[in-house]
Parts: structure tokens; sequence; C-alpha cells
């Protein structure tokens, strides 16, 4: 993880002859030709560094992104679908609109413990609050229920203080002895107004964040409150527990079928070069011949983009940086294993299409295949960036701009190169990816306004987004000098996961090759070595330098002198 971490937060859009480092991209089509081929169908298998003023200065765009209405599919409750009754199910708002404002405003969710120790406002806005107090805020009562901005937002942070199973404990330990779930002969009425508020809490940390539940800790505690709201007299709160806890172990199940098959993608990966060895170039396939189309080509990588980002949690975004509380005299929350593996599998995709790209342009032998490839991934960028997919973009970017193949002058020289000076002015990182994050924006309005599911997608440059989760968690402090959770800095980091969210629900509403992806997924790809032998053998070396390099090379790779 800190090898991962390193590489990630030192990466920028690599200048010509420069080596991949991961990056991913986000942008919109803005301005690029796009093509009119559209096809349906419904994919399944396979900010700057931004300050808290910064992310102020964006409030009035977020306003009319929050207020558009669209809500994704995972924070969508089955219980707000068969209400019990409106005056006994809490009243929260769409995930939508949760960051429409500063903060959490007292006056829309008021709770009657509000006024005790503990938590600090600020023009009705929550800014600080010791972790008992903040936990005690996120547990209902009878005449309360948290709003969903705040049980998002310290769900997603409280990992930064203790584990969720820990969290899971305390809030199930409020909830049955405050609410006196476990005593036989408390008041039916109260249990009633209290047990679909105790079930909502659950459904949506169960939806929201499915993967705490792979604790074998957490889903203990969980059987065992929701039993104790469904051993009641009401058969509608069984069947709603019923329905929650069959949806998570289905959600974990398709995890765990996922990460079956990535392992089986990574233990059957071979480098090209073991392959060229006992298989004869001229019957080799590349890129082109399996799809000729670029537009194609984009829309195939597009479905393993979504793919990829569908599976990667909110925490695993706070969880990449977890750190040790200095109130903690126990060791760090996941010093045993930070659970981010979604997101570094998002990261090893971005790496292997570079090395995709530039194995694809190094291999052929005749230098007018090579610049015939390059035009074709050129093409194939600028429809990524047509349809709002810019991980992959900047993937291409990067597999073009290594040093393998930005080496080969020759080649470069045959090679129409407007639409790339194009594509890397839009992924330019001077002043802070200006221009990107300009697209990204636009990308951002395209998406509210869609009228289809093409317009919908937004796919990030997936590394500058960590980049900039990184720098707000690391510029502002987690604690007060008071010992109080800094909340306002919660509120900024919840904001930045919130808008992923919305973006990594969207379905790929192009028609799946399996062929294609088989081949994007599954293909040999050059080592760094063999890249550089393989462009020393296109194109000569030019120097003494390149020259042993060369020789060592073909020793070492070849067993040639």
């Amino acid at each position: 993880m800190a090898k991962f971490l390193a590489e990630l937060l030192g990466c920028t859009l690599p200048s010509k002859g420069a080596s991949p480092m991961f990056e991913s991209k986000s942008h919109s089509r803005v301005g690029l030709k796009s093509s009119t081929k559209q096809k349906t169908s419904i994919f399944s298998t396979l900010a700057s560094e931004k300050s808290l003023s910064d992310c102020k200065k964006e409030q009035q765009w977020k306003l009319s992104m929050y207020s558009s209405g669209i809500t994704p599919v995972c924070f969508t409750s089955p219980l707000t679908e068969k209400p019990i009754g409106k005056e006994s199910m809490p009243q929260t708002p769409p995930f939508s609109a949760m960051f429409d404002s500063s903060g959490y405003n007292r006056n829309l969710y008021q709770s009657a413990d509000d006024s005790c120790g503990g938590l600090y406002y600020h023009d009705n806005n929550l800014l600080s609050g010791s972790l008992e107090a903040l936990i005690q805020h996120l547990v209902p009562n009878v005449d309360y229920y948290p709003d969903r901005t705040y049980i998002f937002t310290f769900l997603l942070s409280s990992r930064l203080f203790m584990h969720p199973y820990e969290l899971m404990a305390k809030v199930c330990h409020l909830c049955v002895e405050h609410q006196r779930l476990s005593d036989p002969n408390s008041d039916k009425n109260q249990i009633r107004k209290i047990a679909p508020k105790i079930l909502q809490l659950l459904t949506e940390w169960t939806e929201t964040f499915p993967y705490d539940f792979r604790d074998e800790r957490m889903m203990r505690n969980l059987k065992d409150l929701a039993h104790r709201i469904a051993s009641g007299e009401e058969q509608t709160y069984r069947k709603n527990v019923q329905q929650m806890i069959q949806c998570l172990i289905r959600k974990l199940a398709t995890l765990s079928q996922y990460e079956e098959v990535l392992a089986k993608i990574s233990s059957t990966s071979t480098d090209r070069l073991t392959v060229l060895k006992t298989k004869p170039q001229s019957i080799q396939r590349d890129i082109i011949t399996v799809c000729s189309d670029p537009y194609t080509l984009a829309q195939q990588l597009t479905h393993i983009e979504l793919e990829r980002l569908s599976y990667i949690g909110p925490e695993e975004f706070v969880q990449a940086f977890v750190q040790k509380d200095p109130l903690d005299n126990d060791k760090s929350c996941y010093s045993e294993q930070k659970k981010t593996r979604n997101l570094e599998a998002y990261v090893e995709w971005f790496n292997r299409l570079s090395y995709l790209v530039a194995t694809e342009i190094c291999m052929p032998v005749k230098k007018k295949h090579r610049a015939r490839m390059i035009e074709y991934f050129i093409d194939v960028a600028r429809e990524c960036f047509n349809i709002g997919n810019f991980n992959s973009l900047m993937a291409i970017i990067s597999g073009m701009n290594m040093s393998p193949v930005s080496r080969l002058k020759k080649t470069w020289a045959k090679v129409k190169t407007a639409k790339f000076d194009v594509l890397e002015h839009q992924m330019d990182p001077s002043s802070n990816f200006y221009n990107y994050r300009t697209a990204l924006r636009g990308a951002a309005q395209r998406s509210l306004t869609a009228h289809s599911s093409r317009e919908k997608i937004v796919i990030p440059f997936f590394s500058l987004l960590i980049k900039d989760i990184y720098f707000l968690n690391e510029g502002c402090a987690n604690r007060l000098p008071n010992g109080h959770v800094n909340f306002e800095k919660f509120w900024e980091l919840a904001k930045q996961v919130s808008e992923f969210m919305i973006w990594k629900q969207v379905e790929c509403p192009f028609e799946r090759d399996r062929k294609i992806l088989q081949y994007l997924l599954t293909v040999p790809v050059f080592s760094e070595d063999a890249l550089y032998l393989a462009s020393y053998e296109s194109e000569g070396p030019e120097n003494h330098i390149e020259k042993d390099r060369w020789k060592s090379l073909r020793s070492s790779l070849l067993g040639r002198v």
C-alpha cells in the first residue's frame, strides 16, 4: 500500500519519454467530434487540491446538481417503498440533495439531545463534536432521526477513529439499552415508533457501506439487532429485515465473484515476449484485427471502467489514508489490512491499459503499421473523451508517451498528430489540470441534464480524484485542539466522495462485445524492458547509452549477443 500511494500521489501527465505511473482521467464531451453511432443494452458481467474555501466556491454549481433529483440506486431503501406509516418512518432527504448547504442544518433535523454538551454548531451548522456525542447523534429515537447527509458523512469518516465493528457495537448498545428493545415490558407503541427508524439506519448502512459487513463481527451485530426488531408482533418488520439481509448477502456474494474473476485474470497474465518466443509474430493478433472501429473499442473500454468503478466502496477513499488516531493508544485502525482492494484493482487496470497501448504500437515490424496503430489509438482516445471516459483517455495518452514509444521518431513522422495535440492540451497538468477540471464540470453538467444513459457517463481522472481527497485529508486536522472531531473537514470529504458515488452508479449503455473485452483484459503485454527491446529492434539505438542497453536486453531477454 505504501508503494501504491507513493506512485499514485506522485503521478502527473507524463511528458513524452516518461514511463507511465498510474493515472486516471475524467473528462466529458467538450467540443471534439462525436460519433453518431449508438447502441443500447445492459452491462452486467465482467478538484484542484481543494481547501475548504475551494469547495465553497463550487457551492452554486453543486446546488444545481443536487437539486436535480438524481438519486443513486444503492441509496434507495426498500423500507421507503412500502412505508409502515408516514408518521412512523424517518423523513430524510434524497441522496442527491444531501450536500446542498455548507453543512448539517440543526433547524431541519433537531434532536432533543442537541442541547447537551459535545456538539458544536455555528450558524446552525454542525462543525465539531466529541466522538461519543457524534455517535449518540447517529442513533435515532422516538422523536429524532439523523438526516442522510449526517449518516453518510459520519459512517464514511468514523473509520479514521475506530473500526466499523466497534461503531456498530456502540450503535447496537445504544439502540438496545436506551430504546429498551430488550425489555419485554417496554411500551409497545414506543417500540412501534422507534423500530422502523433503527431498521432504516441499518438499511442505509448496509446499502451504502456493504463491504463493512464482510467482517463477521459486523454481521453478527447486525443480525442480533435486526432480530430484536423483528421479534415483535409486526410482520412487516420481519419481512423488511429479511429483505435487508438478503440484499446485503447478494451484494457481498457479487463482490466475491468479482474478486475471483480478477484473481483468475491476474494468474493467467503472461508477458507478450514469452508468447512471441513460442508463436511466430506473423500469426499474432493485434487490437485492430480484433476491433477495427475506434468508437467500438472506446465503448468496450467504458464497459470495463464502469464495472470496476462500480465495485469501489466509498470507504476505500478514506481507508487508503488511515493513520493512527492521536487520541487512540491502541494500534491504528486497519493497520492489519487496509481494505482498498477494489481501488487498487482499478489502478492496476489503468497501468495495464497503458502498457497494452505501448505494446500494440511497438510490436509491428513495419513503420507504416506502427504509425497506423498510433493513429488508431488517437481516434480511440478522442472517442473516450467524447463519451466522458477520461480514465481510459489518460491511460492511452500515458501509453503513447512512454519512452519506448516516444523515441520512435521515424514512426511519429508519418503520424498526423493534430488530434493528439488537442487531447494532450485538454489533459495538460499545468495550473493543476485547469483544462481538465473545466471539462469535468462540463461533463457533470451534461450528466445532470442527460436525456440518455450515454450522456450520463462521467468517468473521472481517477488518480487526480484520489489526490484531491488525499490533500484534503492531509491539509486539515482530524481533531481540533480541544479533542473534538473536526466535522467541518468531513463534510467536505463527503461532498467529494458523494459525487463519485453518483458517477459510479451509471449503467453502461453500449452493447457488450465479449471478444473485444476478452482481448483487452487478458492479452499478454510487454514488460518495460521488452518494450525497450522492441523499440530498439524497430528503430535502432541513437547513442552509446541506448546501444549498451539494447545489447543488455538482447542478452537477458533473448539470449543473444
